[in-house]
């Protein structure tokens, strides 16, 4: 729900994927070399943060506001899960809280290498699957220089960025001749 709909130049998606490092799981950056780590996938964009998956919708439901589209389609969203969650599909809460429990930073570091790792064998001319994490964690640790072990916990990290920070971060990287 943190995610802003765009699309990410695919230059900008090849750059991460070059950069890289299969066997390490590291992407090496002008700004060091980052560890991505299922647990940091995690923290980047709030997985298996929830214990009770009603509590976290209403509170999530409680805190948007609808001033403007963007808003009140992401409250639309969070209600009509809500409503069923509450009323219409009861079983519908442990099914999410079933969800919540399962490595989802493990299930997207994989897809991520296996991705990587087909592009490099060219098996596949596109990069795909999961290079968005990479993005968000880069820009992440790189703005606020987060060094190893020190990877802060709490607020999804993509929570941070909104379209027009990542649309502006993304230019910076093509303009600064993609200095991952």
């Amino acid at each position: 729900m943190n995610i802003p709909p765009m699309n990410v130049p695919h230059k900008l998606l090849k750059e991460f994927a070059k950069s890289f490092k299969l066997g390490k799981n590291t992407l090496e950056t002008s700004y060091g070399s980052f560890k991505i780590k299922p647990k940091i996938i995690g923290v980047a964009f709030g997985l298996n943060a929830s214990d009770n998956a009603l509590k976290k919708l209403t509170d999530e439901m409680m805190s948007i506001g609808i001033e403007n589209e963007h808003d009140r389609l992401v409250f639309k969203r969070i209600f009509i899960l809500y409503i069923q969650m509450a009323f219409l599909l009861p079983s519908t809460i442990t099914k999410i809280e079933k969800i919540t429990e399962g490595n989802w930073g493990a299930y997207i570091l994989n897809f991520l290498i296996k991705s990587i790792t087909n592009y490099r064998l060219k098996k596949k001319k596109l990069v795909d699957r999961c290079l968005y994490a990479l993005m968000i964690i880069y820009f992440h640790l790189a703005k606020n220089k987060v060094n190893k072990g020190e990877e802060k916990f709490g607020v999804p990290w993509v929570s941070n960025w909104n379209r027009e920070q990542l649309v502006a971060r993304i230019r910076a990287e093509i303009d600064s001749h993609m200095m991952l």
